[in-house]
């Protein structure tokens, strides 16, 4: 297949260098005119992945036109937040036979659509032609060839399993799902949960509150799912508790790191600052707090994750608050109707 990645951070090189393995012909599309000079002198990504060999044959630019042009796929590698932006360019174009596939992992702010939505309304794509990959999968293990499994997903069955088909590989298990809604809800709103475990660790407040954290995230983020028309078993699978599990706890993950500085007691506009690659869970905690007011949901966790970035609420303060709640029964009826 001839497939271009927009976003030459760390997940879209790394993409591009398994899509290249894999035997496709790959495009590498890099926003700044001066450091897509840099990568294709180079061939290494020195922000992103430093130590990894980039393979002359990938081509890098910085033409949006030169990469979207006469292409049978078209994976978006760009924070969430810029999607927009960037594929707004591209409105002219006659996609008819381009499938566009989000690795992405956020949700829009003000609009709270997700990135497959956000391609949808700008670009008119049938949601037959729209796809998304995700699972626990950081960059710096895939470019090593290190074994991974993430889940690809479309409404459209057949476009599900063409996306499955172009990634996977010996290294890269790639399963294939139709519930585009909720991969995509998983993937982004484990985010927040992964910058309220980093808080725990900032604060020192320990493994038995971590894991608390993450068994009531996932149900927060399951509650959030099913009410929005995701499925249930979704959220228990490789976009789900997977992810979950490694932003919660790699040293790789940006999300766990914004949140271990602020429970050392750092302002998020400094630690943000700091930072050269972009940490998803920040704005979507905001679109999530949006979210959960706007349908009426519960989930007491995102709120406090929301206070403590956006209201610099004391994290150990407010997390004593969650404990102290109205007691209840550990599963919610209404929640586990959908697989009943």
């Amino acid at each position: 297949m001839q497939i271009s990645i927009l976003g030459a951070g760390g997940w879209g090189t790394s993409l591009a260098i398994l899509l290249y393995s894999n035997g496709h012909r790959v495009t590498l599309w890099e926003y700044d005119r001066h450091y897509a000079k840099v990568l294709a002198r180079t061939r290494k990504n020195k922000l992103y992945l430093p130590n990894i060999k980039i393979p002359k044959d990938i081509l890098i630019t910085h033409s949006l036109s030169e990469a979207v042009t006469k292409q049978d796929m078209l994976v978006i590698a760009i924070p969430t937040q810029y999607v927009r932006g960037v594929i707004t360019k591209l409105r002219k174009i006659n996609f008819t036979d381009t499938i566009f596939v989000s690795v992405s992992k956020g949700i829009e702010n003000k609009t709270l659509l997700t990135v497959s939505q956000i391609i949808k309304n700008v670009l008119k794509i049938p949601d037959e032609k729209i796809g998304v990959l995700s699972g626990p999968s950081h960059a710096e293990e895939v470019c090593k060839s290190m074994p991974t499994a993430v889940v690809s997903a479309s409404s459209n069955e057949i476009t599900s399993k063409q996306i499955q088909v172009a990634f996977n590989n010996s290294y890269f298990r790639v399963y294939s799902s139709t519930d585009i809604l909720g991969v995509e809800l998983g993937a982004a709103l484990k985010n927040v949960i992964a910058i309220g475990t980093g808080i725990m660790d900032g604060a020192r407040l320990g493994d038995n509150t971590k894991a608390a954290l993450m068994t009531r995230g996932i149900t927060e983020i399951a509650r959030i799912g099913v009410s929005l028309g995701a499925r249930m078993e979704t959220f228990f699978g490789l976009s789900g508790i997977g992810d979950l599990i490694v932003t919660c706890m790699s040293k790789h993950s940006r999300n766990r790191y914004v949140g271990e500085q602020i429970g050392k007691g750092r302002k998020l506009k400094n630690i943000l600052n700091g930072m050269d690659m972009v940490a998803e869970g920040v704005e979507t905690c905001r679109s999530a707090y949006q979210l959960i007011k706007r349908y009426d949901i519960t989930a007491p966790i995102i709120e406090a994750g929301y206070k403590i970035l956006f209201q610099e609420k004391d994290p150990v303060k407010t997390t004593y608050a969650l404990m102290t709640r109205d007691i209840k029964p550990e599963y919610d009826p209404e929640l586990f109707k959908s697989i009943e």
